[in-house]
């Protein structure tokens, strides 16, 4: 039995320091909607405390899909890979990078870098996209999305080739009788094709997935908890997305309050279960609950 985790949206709060320098670029637009908006809805302390709630169920794997940032300042990727010890080792955790991560030109080359470990693993060819972590007869497929946009855009790119590189996995992965986990920030169905916000290249991740099949996918960006499925090989395969982690519990703003959900994933017979839980703050008060269990498989 595996327990997985899955947060997202982090956006790691309290913003550093910026400089005016810094705001020579799409970074203004950001850091206007920041004073405005999303300094009141993100609070560092709530993450804290979901954080340490998941860590105490001793989850197996944590999976993050992405915004660790807001700016993507030189001083936020060093936050983040700080912040991303305490969740945990680069062995048992691992990030898909989101749009905010990306924010401008060069900086997502640098945040996979310093965050080394965390952003790593099997691939297919010299691509860092998608990699693979294997936890016992769990396989996570971590993809990227992030793509450097203009000001006010927040969408994401899956082209052609990580799509042949993703097939792939899944191949290899299927035939080996995995439980395959995709890990990816943007959400894939049609309905978030939304040119400002959605993924352009959605079809080409999706037929992937209908090539080769895959059990479960994962998702942020939407800062809503979401269950559809989309066609995979042989059988629809469950597409979960899950409430941005670093919003407040008290959010007024239309946002699911901070939440994470948790997967119990097991081999029955030659049958797989799996179980998912979500847990979260409530709009009235700032105690986590477990909102919703529900079997997927």
């Amino acid at each position: 039995m595996i327990n997985l985790a899955h947060i997202s949206d982090v956006h790691l709060a309290p913003m550093p320091p910026v400089r005016y320098r810094d705001l020579l670029n799409k970074r203004i637009t950001g850091f206007v909607n920041w004073k405005v908006k999303r300094q009141k809805t993100l609070d560092g302390e709530g993450l804290n405390t979901l954080v340490r709630h998941m860590q105490a169920h001793n989850p197996d794997f944590v999976a993050i899909t992405g915004d660790l940032m807001n700016l993507a300042l030189d001083a936020e990727i060093n936050t983040a890979y700080n912040w991303l010890q305490t969740v945990g080792e680069p062995e048992t955790v691992a990030v898909s990078p989101g749009n905010h991560d990306a924010y401008v030109p060069g900086q997502l080359e640098k945040a996979l870098e310093r965050w080394n470990g965390y952003v790593l693993g099997e691939t297919v060819d010299d691509n860092q996209f998608p990699f693979v972590r294997r936890i016992g007869e769990v396989a996570v497929i971590v993809c990227n999305s992030a793509v450097p946009t203009l000001p006010w855009m927040a969408s994401g790119y899956f082209d052609r080739e990580q799509e042949a590189r993703l097939t792939r996995c899944l191949k290899v992965l299927g035939d080996g009788g995995y439980f395959r986990v995709i890990m990816i920030h943007h959400p894939p169905n049609q309905e978030s094709s939304h040119p400002r916000y959605g993924l352009h290249g959605a079809r080409n991740f999706r037929r992937a997935v209908a090539t080769a099949g895959a059990e479960l996918v994962l998702h942020g960006h939407s800062h809503k908890s979401t269950i559809y499925a989309i066609p995979g090989k042989g059988h629809d395969v469950p597409v979960v997305g899950v409430a941005a982690a670093g919003t407040a519990q008290s959010d007024t703003g239309g946002h699911d309050p901070a939440r994470y959900n948790l997967f119990r994933i097991e081999r029955i017979g030659k049958a797989w279960q799996c179980t998912l839980r979500e847990y979260g703050f409530q709009r009235l008060n700032s105690e986590i609950v477990q909102r919703l269990s529900v079997r997927i498989y």
